[in-house]
């Protein structure tokens, strides 16, 4: 009866998607600067308020409408410049937290500031309830600053006010702290701590922490369990290659968690809080489980998707309710993943997404009782996903047999053989991935004519840890060959034209087109490196990475702290071997990655007589955030390559 209802309703409401794409349309530049305007939606736990993130392209601010009506904001929270709303918590119908965070430029994710202030929905009764730089609120007068870093770690079960905050103190690192947070009164008490620095906590029912994990100090993953008053360090037996509590079951005595019993992708199982009765939910395969879709209260996991490939979704309980309704929408929108975001405690009213590798992403709202649907907003409405590209994830052997995975953006309306095509190593390197959804910078190249090569190089996330270690110490080695054999598997497949391929890549992607084109000489006619790192040595001199004891473990963790390696695999020291022209580009601000890298891989161009062009903004951080400036550097990046593998060259 379920299904007959939802179709019929589904069908009824105007809910239709763009067809594939089939003309390969030059678009403007500016299409692909902007920024959404819109996005991160939350919905109130009475289901009548969204809260969400604007972004007018200078400047951020929290947005609250009532879901009657959209077309004006019931309130706006501004924040300062190169400051935004980084995590929107609901913590009562009426009132609201908000994470403060930092716009360090496009490449990266906002960092938190460790700043938590809360709101009620009319833009009232606004407090400062962590944070360093403030002092007003209604506790301003007995609470001094708070020298630490903040963030929401979890939520009581149903919303009470009250929410659960993870805390490191700037004069103690070396310890965690959870509080229980009621942020109408701006009181806080402990409810759990930890002499680990770095640590995440899983709360129970009881309002206590009962698990802490993360990395510490050493860079070392750990899991703690509490056992009486004590927290108990969980063996490498226990944890196997990974084992991260994420919520605890209905019946509040099984936990869900990630597992692997040995380094390779993780499952998603349910298990006893002790670690016995284990089960799994969603079995690991090429990839690991992600992407949990989770039923209204009581919360439990209904559905998974795989981190690599196009999305498939796996069904854990295909009877369930928001099962069935989630299959519903899945045929009512093919080719999209409809993702679950947030439901009204009496599961009456869900918030919705549908994104692919065409759209940025859509909102909607569903009433559960009626099946009406009603659509929210587009992420970016100036995208026409029928004029966007396919995004096809496939997978080679690396030279050692390695089975790697390889996605390519076909540019429309072209025949799929003997393309132009550039290489787009991603940064991070370790724990970052390319994955199949909307992608900017493939989007823009493919509406160029380009065919883009995207490789999941060892050290990627989403295959587990030791594909993951696999990557550390390997930074100017078998990670560039992985992206190398990736080009050589696309020239065999015929997709590539041998002798028209460029590299291009920003942060450990602009480290990665220097690198590839020292280690594979002839085979690219350029490289643009993009807010990249050149200089290994320079990583433990400057940048934000080396500020804190976790960040310089990462560094000897992951490039090693032998001098001489860390040369022999620096651009910068082989730019003598580069063999092709270069375009370097380069936020005067960037503290990831900061512009003493971009001068040093210069100076070293200039030093070996090697032709190279050049751009740098002042203001800019890792990665262009103005959009006149990605407007630019998207012109720049489209010139180069015209000249050297386009029509032009």
């Amino acid at each position: 009866m379920m299904n007959r209802l939802v179709r019929a309703a589904l069908c009824a409401a105007t809910l239709l998607m763009p067809a594939i794409a089939a003309a390969a349309d030059l678009l403007p530049v500016e299409d692909f600067a902007r920024h959404p305007q819109l996005s991160m939606p939350r919905l109130s736990p009475d289901g009548k308020y969204l809260a969400l993130r604007w972004d007018d392209g200078r400047q951020h601010a929290l947005m609250i409408y009532r879901v009657e009506d959209m077309s004006k904001p019931v309130s706006m929270l501004r924040m300062p410049k190169y400051e935004l709303p980084a995590g929107i918590t609901w913590v009562s119908p009426t009132r609201l937290v908000v994470e403060k965070g930092k716009e360090l430029g496009s490449i990266d994710r906002p960092a938190f500031t460790g700043e938590i202030i809360a709101t009620d929905v009319d833009g009232k009764r606004q407090d400062y309830l962590y944070g360093y730089e403030s002092m007003y609120g209604s506790r301003s007068e007995t609470r001094g600053r708070d020298r630490g870093w903040g963030a929401v770690d979890d939520l009581p079960e149903r919303a009470n006010g009250h929410f659960y905050m993870r805390a490191t103190s700037w004069e103690n690192q070396d310890s965690s702290y959870l509080y229980d947070v009621d942020a109408t009164a701006n009181t806080r008490h402990l409810a759990g701590d930890i002499n680990v620095g770095g640590m995440s906590f899983m709360v129970a029912p009881d309002g206590q922490a009962h698990f802490a994990y993360g990395r510490n100090d050493n860079f070392d993953y750990v899991v703690y369990h509490r056992e009486g008053n004590r927290w108990q360090r969980l063996a490498q037996a226990q944890i196997g290659g990974t084992f991260t509590p994420i919520g605890v079951a209905p019946d509040h005595q099984r936990i869900y968690a990630w597992y692997d019993a040995g380094g390779a992708p993780a499952s998603l199982v349910e298990q006893d809080e002790a670690g016995s009765n284990r089960k799994v939910l969603a079995a690991a395969g090429f990839g690991e489980v992600a992407g949990i879709e989770w039923t209204p209260l009581p919360r439990q996991p209904f559905a998974t998707i795989m981190d690599t490939g196009v999305p498939q979704v796996q069904y854990i309980d295909p009877n369930l309710p928001a099962a069935k309704l989630h299959r519903a929408l899945g045929l009512k929108f093919p080719g999209q993943y409809v993702h679950f975001i947030d439901y009204s405690e009496d599961g009456g009213q869900l918030l919705f997404s549908i994104s692919s590798d065409r759209n940025p992403g859509s909102y909607f709202l569903i009433d559960t009782h009626t099946y009406k649907v009603r659509r929210l907003f587009d992420a970016s409405p100036w995208i026409d996903p029928a004029k966007m590209a396919e995004r096809r994830p496939l997978q080679f052997k690396a030279s050692d047999g390695t089975e790697l995975e390889a996605i390519l953006t076909f540019p429309p309306g072209r025949a799929e053989a003997n393309l132009p095509m550039v290489l787009l190593p991603h940064g991070g390197p370790i724990g970052v991935r390319d994955d199949w959804f909307y992608d900017d910078d493939a989007q823009f190249l493919a509406n160029r004519g380009y065919l883009v090569l995207q490789v999941n190089y060892r050290g990627s996330g989403g295959r587990g840890e030791d594909f993951q270690e696999a990557g550390y110490l390997k930074w100017g080695t078998r990670i560039q060959q992985d992206l190398i054999d990736g080009v050589k598997w696309a020239i065999a497949r015929q997709y590539a034209d041998p002798g028209r391929i460029c590299v291009y890549g920003g942060s450990f992607g602009g480290y990665s087109a220097m690198m590839t084109v020292v280690r594979a000489p002839g085979m690219f006619k350029c490289a643009v490196g993009y807010a990249g790192v050149y200089d290994l040595k320079m990583m433990y001199k400057k940048g934000d990475v080396r500020e804190s004891k976790s960040g310089r473990s990462y560094l000897t963790t992951v490039i090693g702290r032998d001098d001489a390696e860390l040369d022999a695999n620096s651009p910068d020291k082989l730019a003598d071997k580069i063999d092709v022209p270069v375009l370097l580009i380069h936020g005067e601000d960037d503290q990831r990655a900061p512009f003493a890298q971009a001068k040093a891989m210069r100076a070293a161009l200039d030093a070996a007589h090697k032709p190279y062009e050049w751009m740098s903004k002042p203001g800019e951080g890792h990665g262009f955030y103005d959009e006149k400036n990605r407007v630019d550097f998207y012109n720049a990046l489209q010139a180069f390559l015209e000249k050297h593998i386009g029509k032009g060259a």
